[in-house]
């Protein structure tokens, strides 16, 4: 085959823009998310949000780094009813971000129910080491009722489930 015939089938094949690959304009237009600098100001924490953000030397380090190159990656929020955005992921950049005398936040903003976002915000906060039994008690439970709402059945569904898949034997305490 001549580099002639290679060059007319590459002229059939019709690329996508950039923004309709990688979710420009078209996909925010459509709702289906955005990533946008959120002023710290329309940044409101979650609804019950079980996990403490301290001013502790984990804090600092933090702070520092955003002082010198910014949030790295971005956080998750969803549109509020009254304005501005709920942080599902990013409480403790926020916090950073304030004391290092930033305005502005960059955010994933995406559309999700309460469910899924509890969901969303359990699972990208209880991994971290210095979280305390009540905080990772409260979360579990939370978890669990966002399951239950959802319906999700993929088993027994109890809150040992959501213990393992998160690597932790929740037998016999008294979480709920």
């Amino acid at each position: 085959m001549g580099s002639n015939a290679k060059s007319r089938s590459a002229s059939k094949v019709a690329l996508e823009s950039f923004d309709d690959l990688f979710g420009g304009s078209a996909a925010q237009e459509n709702g289906i998310e955005q990533i946008i600098s959120a002023p710290l100001a329309e940044l409101y924490t979650f609804k019950d949000h079980p996990f403490r953000v301290e001013d502790d030397e984990k804090m600092e380090e933090t702070t520092e780094s955003i002082r010198q190159y910014g949030v790295l990656v971005p956080g998750i929020a969803r549109p509020r009813a009254g304005g501005g955005y709920e942080i599902i992921a990013g409480h403790r950049r926020k916090r950073g971000s304030e004391l290092a005398g930033k305005t502005e936040m960059p955010v994933v903003v995406r559309n999700y129910t309460d469910d899924e976002a509890t969901i969303i915000m359990v699972d990208s906060n209880i991994q971290r080491e210095d979280i305390l039994p009540s905080e990772k008690a409260r979360a579990y439970k939370m978890k669990y009722e966002a399951m239950k709402h959802q319906g999700k059945k993929s088993g027994r569904n109890t809150l040992d489930e959501v213990g393992e898949a998160a690597g932790e034997n929740c037998s016999g305490q008294a979480f709920l």
